[in-house]
């Protein structure tokens, strides 16, 4: 498939310098920059494969140019990996709410900052086999990328639509918060349980257009399933 492309959103020169080159040791091509309003241009012109995208930049914040490629249909679906120095668990929440597919909190390791693009990176291309999958008036293409629901195009962001696409694969079926973890995110993911509902209401938000009824069903105390009947 090629090198893969970052784009990497940084102000700190020499992490960025560091950044790169731990990436590029490892046959990455990576496109860097420290601005965020040329960051949203660079990833128009060319969507790269992944974006490295620190919180706190110049021009736009982080935060805007997560949600800004989220509603540009040329980069909706490429993985954002927030680098953040707020560790708190509300702001990684916001982080994830606005469209970011994983953190890593500053100061970080360039190990563990390769491990998390390798795994992302993992999770999404796997996507490209290319299989159609469907239930209720909700189909997919994986080989396209693309949704739609009664006909009409869905936008979802890396995470999301890899949790429909598990949702599809076993309808009606219901799944712990921790389940979705393993098998959405990877047995070696340290992701929190938390995390799941907030890509939950994310994918919730997206599928469930005016007047459409609610495909995701809760269950209290179990977790999630993709059931036209319990939403009925």
């Amino acid at each position: 498939m090629g090198r893969a492309r970052v784009l990497l959103v940084e102000d700190d020169a020499a992490l960025a310098e560091l950044v790169s080159w731990h990436l590029e040791r490892e046959d990455f091509e990576v496109e860097r920059t420290s601005d965020g309003d040329e960051a949203i241009l660079l990833a128009r012109e060319t969507p790269p494969d992944l974006v490295l995208l620190d919180w706190m930049i110049e021009g736009a914040s982080g935060l805007e140019v997560c949600r800004r490629l989220r509603r540009l249909p040329d980069t909706a679906n490429v993985p954002i990996i927030m680098l953040t120095a707020r560790g708190e668990e509300e702001d990684r929440v916001r982080g994830l709410e606005t469209g970011a597919d994983d953190y890593i909190t500053k100061p970080f390791s360039p190990r563990e900052l390769l491990a998390r693009v390798g795994a992302v990176l993992r999770r999404v291309r796997p996507a490209l086999a290319g299989e159609r999958l469907a239930y209720a008036d909700i189909e997919m293409d994986t080989a396209s990328h693309r949704v739609r629901r009664g006909g009409a195009p869905i936008m979802l962001g890396p995470t999301e639509f890899r949790l429909l696409k598990h949702f599809l694969e076993h309808p009606g079926r219901v799944f712990s918060r921790e389940r979705l973890l393993d098998s959405v995110w990877g047995r070696d993911s340290d992701i929190e349980p938390r995390t799941v509902d907030v890509h939950i209401r994310r994918l919730r938000k997206a599928i469930n257009l005016t007047d459409a009824p609610d495909l995701i069903r809760t269950v209290r105390s179990a977790g999630y399933a993709l059931d036209a009947e319990g939403s009925a």
